[in-house]
């Protein structure tokens, strides 16, 4: 079983698309993380400017405590936020290269499998043990190929789950934290 000319060239065009399209996700997913991280660096700066005037214009140490003690909470909340957006940007971004991988390796296997069949119908005579046992072997590893993309896509799901929970605790605990009185 030969490729021709056309088929090479098809799957050459197929790769390069692929390869672009891909290229293309990935600019993506780095232009939310720079706009992410400008905005984060924006407002940062506007709040050490409005938290240097608010230090400058304390009278005493109560106040000055008090002042910080404030901070704590909304600087959780925003930490959890940039986690939360940075985890979505990387994730979302992720989930379409997995696609693409995916979609590949299905294509990989069919291509594969027309392979073995049409190298079947063209086994000599007296070989239908080797050919059934190559078939056997084909659909082994394609069973084995599901049941790793099942247990990524588990393990996945399952750490993503937990960020959220921790996400969500690390949030809840800063809500309720109060400032120590000195």
């Amino acid at each position: 079983m030969s490729l021709t000319n056309e088929q090479i060239l098809a799957a050459h065009k197929a790769n390069m698309e692929t390869l672009f399209g891909l290229t293309t996700k990935a600019f993506e997913g780095v232009e939310k993380l720079v706009e992410l991280n400008l905005t984060a660096s924006r407002a940062a700066l506007n709040e050490a400017a409005s938290h240097t005037q608010a230090v400058l214009s304390v009278k005493d140490v109560q106040e000055l405590m008090a002042l910080q003690a404030g901070l704590l909470q909304p600087l959780a909340e925003k930490t959890a936020s940039y986690s939360r957006h940075l985890y979505d940007i990387a994730s979302g971004t992720g989930t379409e290269f997995s696609k693409v991988a995916e979609a590949k390796a299905s294509e990989a296997q069919k291509n594969f499998a027309s392979m073995v069949d049409a190298a079947a119908k063209n086994a000599p005579a007296g070989s239908e043990t080797a050919v059934a046992v190559m078939k056997s072997a084909v659909s082994a590893a394609n069973n084995a190929f599901d049941s790793v993309q099942k247990a990524v896509k588990q393990a996945t799901d399952a750490a993503e789950a937990n960020f959220n929970a921790m996400a969500t605790t690390a949030a809840d605990a800063a809500k309720t934290a109060t400032p120590r009185k000195r």
